[in-house]
């Protein structure tokens, strides 16, 4: 049979081959959009994206239709054009529906390469019947099957590259995407072209579609659906995998912060918490463990025999020696010693029980469901063996021993004065000649209750105005002046009097209460500071910061909301740190030196000489002051050693460019020799005793004592500022 020449545009071919591309580029970015959204979001995006990749497809074909030309006139119907458009779109949301799936098996492999194949197949050879031909259409059935095959390897090849492109994170996947576009692209344009080489057209064809949907008005179509369709579709996809990228982003940055947050929280609890030193509790910890123990004790009493209630025991352990290994072999050693008594502590309760350090070498543990008395007996005998095991130290070896303090409730009293007992007990064990252990007695209970009332009372002392700052003057060394005063706290009992501080600090470092002291003195100094400014008296004051406060993160931000409420200079607040306490944390020592430093407030080491300080941390640490402790002042006169140790300190201090003040100046003969060392200020019952503010008021408005010096306030306030 003879059959009409065919020709094609290349331009054409290679304009359907780029739009097949384009479309398979598409359709994969389409693919992950279907997959990654769910219900409505996912419907939406296989109806959007079948109606883009049909149109993709369809545009595909009808291009190449244009390209293919017959010495004829050629036109197309439109309702099977239409059609072919409808057929493609069955193929396209078979596709995607597949590509949506979780897994690609085989079975819905085979499936749906063979439902798109027919689909594609169906809308190539419905778009070729829009050509109504007569006579009709020769077909080469060959050729035909093939293309069929074509369409559905292509279909299977396009399924596969779905899965394998879904996998890559979408920041990795471009390149492959557009090689795999290529590839979809070409077994399209394959499928095409052969089932096209398929057809033949007799001589004296004629195609009575010619006036229906000619070429012109087929490719304006095509043109237009498939440059609006297929960039919108490009665009929104893009768009939303950006927002998703951006909403991925914004989730790992989210999900950091709340890991930041959840670590910022988790050291502030342990902070709050946890001894630093040792890591074992602190006395708040052990307060709250002890608060709960004790009330499921008291819940289970009445529910049994009173005998075989749930008991809890507080063992209150004082180390014995450890102050000489402190002193001898420094601070270092001395936390070395600490933290090994925490580790054999531990090693001797159960995880169910708690240790605590609540002082410099206190301890205590909390046992719950205490059993027996014999049990506890029994606990103290191994805490004592275990800490009185010898200590390594490197180059030398070290003892220590323990005196024990053991009280049960509900035995020995009611919960609020569980530890009292056992610290009662504890110094009884002491008085019987250490390294040993006593349970408490009522015949204790006098102690103890000493300890109850005075820690009572001290709660309530500041609310009602019991608490009162004393100030002790300095003297400027080589002008004869007095520089500044020291705060020092006084407490008034309106029953007992006046009672030292060498009673009720440690009562309050004991027991929790030194912090609000601690911020009842900054506050009382700095408006103390502020009435003597109106006064016309600009006083440097200097306040003893406790180890307590030390530790206190919220430390520097308290001193600089209280300068600036009272409307003091920082210049004028002087935070005296004893030497012993800056060297037992030494990292949160130098924290706070420069966080208070940073504000403007002075620094000094107190009581220079008892301690172990290492110079290099000396050196970096941003104190102003030196004060010497008052037990090298006193035996100046007497002894060449202390004069050794006083004149080396001074010296020290003056190549570091601190001034050095020396406490417990009481004879003449110490304040010459301190004057021909060259410090720069005294202190101490011969210049000045502890007084009131009122009364101090007195000596600056003239009311000078018979034989005091002259008081010219703030000289060193003047010199350094």
């Amino acid at each position: 049979m003879n059959l009409l020449a065919s020709t094609y545009h290349p331009w054409g071919v290679v304009a359907s081959i780029l739009i097949a591309t384009f479309a398979s580029y598409v359709t994969l970015d389409l693919a992950r959009r279907v997959q990654s959204n769910s219900g409505g979001g996912a419907v939406l995006w296989w109806a959007g994206g079948s109606v883009v990749m049909a149109t993709g497809i369809w545009s595909m074909h009808f291009v190449g239709m244009l390209s293919f030309s017959l010495p004829i006139t050629l036109g197309y119907s439109t309702f099977w054009t239409f059609l072919s458009w409808l057929a493609a779109l069955a193929a396209s949301g078979i596709a995607l529906g597949v590509a949506s799936a979780q897994t690609l098996n085989r079975a819905r492999l085979v499936a749906g390469s063979l439902a798109m194949g027919a689909g594609i197949s169906a809308m190539h050879y419905v778009g070729m019947h829009a050509l109504d031909m007569v006579p009709g259409i020769v077909w080469d059935w060959r050729l035909v099957a093939l293309s069929v095959v074509i369409a559905v390897a292509a279909s299977a090849t396009a399924l596969g590259i779905f899965f394998w492109l879904r996998a890559m994170d979408e920041g990795k996947s471009p390149t492959r995407q557009m090689l795999s576009s290529l590839v979809m692209g070409a077994a399209i344009a394959g499928m095409h072209y052969t089932g096209m080489e398929a057809a033949g057209f007799p001589v004296g064809s004629v195609c009575r579609s010619a006036d229906a949907l000619g070429s012109d008005h087929l490719a304006s179509a095509v043109a237009l659906a498939c440059t609006v369709v297929l960039l919108l579709a490009l665009l929104t996809s893009q768009y939303d995998a950006r927002v998703r990228r951006n909403t991925r982003r914004m989730e790992v940055s989210l999900q950091q912060a709340n890991e930041n947050l959840k670590a910022a929280n988790d050291e502030l609890r342990k902070r709050a918490f946890i001894d630093p030193l040792t890591g074992l509790a602190n006395r708040l910890l052990f307060e709250d463990r002890l608060r709960h123990a004790v009330a499921r004790v008291d819940r289970s009493v009445g529910q049994v025999a009173s005998r075989n209630a749930e008991k809890v025991a507080v063992l209150f352990i004082d180390l014995d020696g450890f102050k000489p290994v402190n002193d001898s072999f420094g601070h270092a050693a001395g936390d070395a010693v600490l933290k090994e008594v925490a580790q054999r502590l531990r090693a001797e309760i159960r995880e169910s029980d708690t240790a605590a350090r609540v002082g410099g070498d206190e301890f205590l543990l909390l046992i719950e469901a205490a059993g027996s008395m014999a049990d506890s007996v029994a606990l103290a005998q191994r805490v004592l063996v275990s800490v009185a095991r010898p200590y390594d130290l490197g180059t030398e070896r070290v003892a220590v021993s323990a005196s024990i303090g053991i009280a049960i409730h509900p035995d020995h009293g009611p919960a609020e004065r569980i530890v009292i007992h056992a610290d009662a007990a504890m110094y009884a064990a002491k008085a019987m000649g250490r390294n040993t252990y006593a349970v408490f007695e009522s015949s204790m209970g006098n102690a103890a209750q000493e300890q109850m009332s005075l820690q009572s009372d001290l709660k309530n002392a500041v609310a009602k105005g019991q608490m009162e700052l004393h100030y002790q003057p300095k003297m400027n060394g080589a002008l004869a002046k007095f520089s500044g005063v020291e705060a020092l706290l006084r407490w008034n009992h309106p029953e007992r009097g006046q009672i030292s501080p060498a009673l009720f600090i440690p009562l309050a470092e004991r027991f929790g209460l030194i912090g609000s002291l601690g911020d009842w003195i900054i506050h009382e100094a700095c408006r103390q500071m502020a009435e003597w400014a109106q006064a016309g008296t600009n006083m440097r004051v200097a306040i003893n910061v406790s180890a307590h406060q030390l530790r206190d993160p919220r430390l520097v931000q308290k001193i600089e909301t209280t300068l600036q409420q009272h409307g003091v200079s920082p210049s004028r607040l002087l935070c005296e740190i004893t030497e012993s306490v800056a060297m037992e944390d030494v990292e949160t020592t130098q924290r706070t030196f420069e966080g208070l430093a940073k504000i403007g407030v002075f620094l000094s080491i107190d009581d220079f000489g008892t301690g172990f300080s290492s110079l290099s941390y000396l050196r970096k640490l941003p104190a102003r002051q030196l004060k010497i402790d008052k037990s090298f002042v006193l035996d100046l006169e007497t002894s060449r050693d202390a004069r050794a140790v006083v004149d080396a300190v001074i010296r020290l201090a003056h190549a570091l460019s601190l001034r050095v003040v020396a406490e417990g100046v009481e004879t003449q003969g110490q304040r010459d020799i301190l004057l021909k060392m060259g410090c720069d200020e005294l202190q101490g019952f011969l210049l000045a005793r502890p007084m009131a503010a009122r009364d101090l008021q007195k000596w600056i408005d003239g009311e000078r004592p018979t034989g005091a010096p002259d008081f010219t306030p703030s000289v060193i306030y003047s010199e350094l500022d």
